[in-house]
């Protein structure tokens, strides 16, 4: 049985080894998270070995650039784990000097400006809590209100209730574009973006056949939700530093909101964050996380993600393989409620959403085994997947780049062929893939839909229901 939801492993040196990365492969990751926040040297070596498994295991891996965003940190530290003591006083500055037991560099002046007397400051994605005393023009002077605080290079910072405008792609963010289109990766996921403008500017730097990912973090995506929503081409519940900006308490109805939300614009979702933070240490996971999983898919979530868990946890193979236990089980009882699924879909009199849903329709009959869309773009492919439909998704196109991208989407298997150049062109292509194909038997039904003229990216026109064998 092969599970419908995907699973984003982020990589690390936990599992850099192509022997690490060819067994997660085969017990379900769909795509890498490759995260820019972090030291990316020597990533190409890495990229080199994924697309080694995916030529050997016969199955396109998607590839996601994670940015860092305008996220806050603080500096480096002279030792690699640096205790501070509860109720003591520390300082944090804008001076480029490693840090110690009683301050660290923070340089990012335009929060001296804003940071007042009695403001929190969360370190490490709120782990530790320190409580502003005064200030200066360049140091603010606070006391540490944790007990066993210990401070590493570059942790995040988040000061609730202060708030900075940004709108713009940092110039890191641009360099790390660059790199991404250059290392081939089929997404890109924007950080702590507070409305679509970050969208609109990243589209300008990367290809057609690149998507964005927009990352909810914070509580000024959720009030223009619906404008990033239609601007992007996936949406991220980042669930960590969203718990922290709006209280952990509220993030549960606000991932299914999101989940529900993407479901009217024909959206896929990624839910992320902590989904087995237990087995970083543990080979086993607990009872609260399996729920989690399977929660999300319930929800109508396309893809979960493994972050630390996969990266730098001791058992990442472990890890995978509960996820992907758990999503099997999940999905076996939720296909006798597929139907309940996307049924809110905003088609805005769009004829190509209308098509597809005829075709999702035609699919529930059980002897209509897979839907074969003819994709240029990918778009069609993104449609038929938000549509939820019984049957298998089998995805063509001509690019193997879309073919990695869409290999995100829920219950879609992409494969890499020539471009139709004619109606009988296409039916001789899908009787090629169906013959290959051991669960379509002679007499099964397949639907097959395509845009019309070939060749061109453009709507979904064009829907045939083929008799194998006929």
């Amino acid at each position: 049985m092969e599970k419908k939801a995907k699973i984003i492993a982020t990589l690390g040196p936990a599992i850099y080894r192509e022997s690490k990365l060819k067994k997660l492969v085969d017990l379900g990751v769909d795509a890498f998270r490759l995260n820019f926040s972090h030291n990316t040297t020597g990533i190409n070596k890495i990229i080199s070995k994924i697309r080694s498994v995916e030529k050997t295991k016969g199955k396109k891996i998607s590839l996601i650039a994670d940015l860092q965003g305008v996220k806050l940190r603080i500096g480096k530290f002279k030792k690699e784990n640096q205790k501070i003591n509860y109720n003591q006083k520390f300082i944090f500055d804008t001076k480029k000097d490693l840090g110690d037991e009683s301050r660290v560099s923070f340089p990012h002046s335009k929060i001296f400006k804003k940071i007042k007397k009695g403001n929190k400051i969360l370190i490490d994605d709120g782990k530790f809590l320190f409580i502003v005393i005064s200030k200066k023009n360049s140091s603010i002077i606070t006391k540490c209100k944790s007990h066993n605080c210990i401070l590493k290079d570059n942790k995040s910072v988040h000061i609730p209730n202060v708030d900075i405008a940004f709108n713009k792609l940092t110039k890191k963010d641009k360099k790390d574009i660059k790199t991404a289109v250059n290392l081939g990766c089929n997404w890109i996921a924007l950080s702590f973006l507070q409305n679509e403008k970050l969208i609109l500017e990243a589209r300008k730097l990367i290809r057609k056949d690149i998507g964005i990912i927009a990352k909810i973090e914070n509580k000024h995506a959720l009030r223009n939700i619906k404008k990033i929503i239609r601007a992007t081409d996936s949406l991220m519940i980042a669930r960590g530093d969203l718990a922290i900006d709006i209280g952990h308490s509220e993030v549960p109805k606000v991932q299914l909101s999101l989940i529900k939300k993407c479901s009217q614009y024909s959206k896929s979702v990624i839910v992320a964050t902590q989904m087995l933070e237990s087995m970083i240490e543990n080979n086993v996971a607990t009872r609260a996380e399996i729920n989690d999983i399977a929660t999300a898919i319930f929800q109508g979530a396309d893809t979960v993600m493994l972050s630390a868990e996969a990266a730098i946890g001791k058992f990442p193979i472990q890890a995978v393989s509960t996820m992907t236990q758990t999503i099997l089980s999940t999905e076996k009882y939720k296909k006798q409620h597929i139907g309940d699924f996307k049924n809110s879909i905003i088609t805005n009199k769009d004829p190509v959403k209308s098509i597809l849903l005829s075709v999702k329709d035609m699919a529930y009959n059980p002897n209509v085994k897979a839907i074969i869309v003819f994709s240029n773009s990918g778009k069609s492919a993104k449609l038929v997947s938000a549509m939820r439909p019984a049957a298998k998704i089998l995805t063509i196109s001509p690019s193997i780049n879309v073919c990695r991208q869409v290999s995100l989407l829920w219950g879609v298997q992409s494969i890499n062929s020539r471009d139709a150049n004619g109606w009988k062109d296409m039916m001789s292509i899908s009787k090629e893939i169906i013959k290959k194909l051991r669960f379509i038997k002679k007499n099964d039904f397949v639907i097959i839909t395509a845009g019309l003229p070939f060749g061109k990216a453009g709507m979904t026109n064009m829907v045939r229901l083929y008799k194998v064998g006929s």
